[in-house]
């Protein structure tokens, strides 16, 4: 048994390797093309979209913060809102905080 796979290696050792090396590289690139459409690029375009979103913020709008707190923005100032949660409770949040706005979440229901 053994003669038989020590055989079969050397016929495989003897065969010349031809495309092998640049067969590799293709498939290398070709992967990281798949990761760079279905991974990489999305997620910056979600990215954008929320910076997006961040900075066109204004008075009155319903948002949902980054740790699920409901409000309504009273206030925008350059790094920091400051949003109205119920009655006369305010709560200062840095702008990266603001995840979404509340109104899809509410129109969606």
């Amino acid at each position: 048994m053994n003669f038989i796979l020590l055989d079969a290696a050397e016929a495989g050792a003897q065969q010349p390797q031809g495309m092998g090396g640049s067969m590799t590289w293709i498939m290398l690139i070709a992967i990281f093309v798949v990761m760079y459409f279905f991974m990489i690029r999305p997620q910056q375009k979600r990215q954008k979209e929320l910076r997006k979103f961040r900075e066109s913020l204004q008075k009155g709008d319903k948002v949902v913060t980054v740790g699920g707190i409901y409000g309504t923005i009273s206030e925008i100032k350059d790094s920091y809102v400051l949003i109205e949660v119920d009655g006369n409770v305010r709560i200062r949040f840095d702008k990266s905080s603001v995840l979404k706005d509340s109104s899809d979440l509410v129109q969606a229901k």
